[in-house]
């Protein structure tokens, strides 16, 4: 009996531990809770050269994108979004500083040389990610770099507390296809200022590695830019996801498509991390492309795999079809679901969006808009009267854009100097340059008022570079060959 009623009374103090414990626990959690940063997370997720109708919320039927049609369709779309540039880097320079590239004369294609000194995003120009830093984010970077390959320009010196990826403006997509001999393409795939490991699909990887970054730095605030190179070329996917899109005639096509596909299925994980570290609700995500998709200009007539529909045209240009985006944001704890929003939005915008709802230091410096009051509804207009691009391969290339109207100027065929209606004209099919002399006054005078502030590009375009560079040491070597032949042989005694 003694022995019984021992074991009941063990039994009582066992659970009432267990309870004091589970409560220990709870409020232990709770403090930890309740000392947590609030401030919430911020992700951009950059395409590459990605189509405006390659993505299902744009209503393409070729692919269907189901990660990035649920973010889009429990956020907002932007359906007036736009870049700074119609080419890879400049746009991302304009993306990362919150400024017109034209301001620091950076409108070209940087070559991956990391022994020049000189090429690379200005040391002048601040990161918005070393705007968050200041703060207390943890700022981390994977993917594609693109804006200069010596160490001073490199992620870790501009504002990031973390790299997973590549400082040139592409890679090769398998592990098989990496060595120490190529070129930027080839070279392994840097983690800080080391190696990283990448040993499958490339998408596929640097996916894992934004979920990873997202598990680790839950206890804290993080800007997390995730910069695919997908679908840019090399046009290579895994077997079995080109397979899926056999239907599709065009073989380029149909491996582009299944890239894409690698990208949502990889947004997919960086969705499902944000969701088991229970930061999915109070993350800003914002999703765009760096240009428009590939159109078969005459240099590369044969690069027609992606879709710009309804659009003119694609990189490279400055009609709608190179510069007008994909681009959606997602926020459940600020932006209602199923929203679309048609003024103006410029990729700057997301420079100037993070920093005010980080607390970070803003200044005059930046050239976006804070979009929150426009997710919210409490702003309704437009948040920019004008948007503004320029082009360094030739003097003229340029172009405005105002709600109502775009004037703009580019030596393509069937462009040239142009004036459209965006109102009842939003895709450009009707040049009506010359019919509206004081519409097209006021938005060259918005044009040279913003050109004012702007200085001339100053470092080289990325093939020009290359045969430059190339011209330098072959000329270095003949001049040691000619010194070598008029030197004297010596003899000994």
């Amino acid at each position: 009996m003694k022995v019984k009623i021992f074991l009941l009374l063990s039994i009582a103090i066992l659970i009432q531990c267990k309870k004091e414990s589970s409560n220990l626990i709870s409020d232990s959690k709770t403090v930890q809770d309740s000392t947590k940063d609030k401030r919430p997370n911020i992700v951009v997720i950059l395409a590459d050269d990605l189509g405006y109708n390659d993505v299902g919320f744009n209503g393409t039927k070729d692919i269907k994108t189901p990660e990035l049609d649920a973010l889009a369709h429990n956020g907002v779309i932007f359906t007036n979004g736009y870049v700074t540039h119609p080419y890879c880097g400049p746009s991302r320079a304009g993306l990362i500083t919150g400024r017109y590239q034209a301001r620091f004369g950076m409108e070209n294609n940087v070559h991956y040389n990391p022994t020049d000194q000189h090429l690379g995003l200005p040391l002048s120009e601040k990161t918005f990610a070393k705007r968050l830093q200041n703060v207390g984010y943890r700022t981390g970077i994977i993917g594609k770099w693109h804006l200069g390959g010596a160490k001073h320009f490199q992620p870790l010196q501009r504002g990031f507390d973390y790299f997973y990826g590549f400082l040139d403006g592409g890679h090769n997509y398998f592990p098989k296809d990496v060595n120490f001999g190529g070129d930027g393409y080839a070279i392994p795939i840097q983690e800080n200022h080391g190696l990283g490991e990448f040993d499958e699909y490339l998408t596929t990887d640097l996916s894992k590695h934004a979920a990873k970054f997202i598990k680790n730095n839950q206890d804290n605030p993080f800007l997390l830019y995730v910069a695919y190179n997908a679908p840019h070329a090399p046009l290579e996917a895994p077997q079995e996801l080109i397979e899926k899109y056999k239907h599709i005639e065009d073989p380029e096509r149909r491996t582009y498509l299944a890239m894409i596909d690698a990208m949502d299925q990889g947004i997919g994980l960086i969705v499902d991390a944000l969701k088991e570290t229970g930061d999915f609700e109070n993350t800003l995500i914002f999703f765009l492309s760096d240009n428009g998709g590939l159109w078969p200009e005459n240099w590369w007539p044969n690069f027609d795999w992606a879709d710009n529909y309804p659009f003119r045209r694609g990189k490279v240009a400055l009609t709608e079809g190179g510069i007008h985006v994909p681009f959606i944001a997602h926020w459940p704890a600020k932006i209602k679901k199923g929203r679309t929003f048609d003024g103006l939005v410029s990729a700057l915008d997301i420079a100037a969006t993070s920093v005010a709802i980080s607390g970070a230091k803003s200044d005059s410096l930046l050239e976006g808009v804070n979009l929150t009051p426009y997710f919210t509804g409490i702003k309704k207009d437009s948040p920019h009267d004008a948007l503004f691009w320029r082009l360094e391969e030739a003097n003229h290339i340029w172009a405005v854009r105002t709600s109502s109207y775009k004037y703009m100027n580019q030596p393509l065929k069937d462009v040239g100097l142009s004036f459209f209606d965006m109102i009842n004209d939003p895709y450009e099919k009707k040049n009506i340059v010359g019919t509206m002399p004081n519409q097209q006054k006021e938005l060259a005078e918005l044009w040279n008022n913003w050109n004012r502030n702007n200085i001339n590009n100053i470092l080289f375009q990325a093939y020009p570079y290359k045969n430059k560079i190339k011209k330098l040491y072959d000329d270095f070597y003949d001049a040691q060959i000619e010194q070598s032949k008029k030197r004297k042989t010596y003899t000994i005694k």
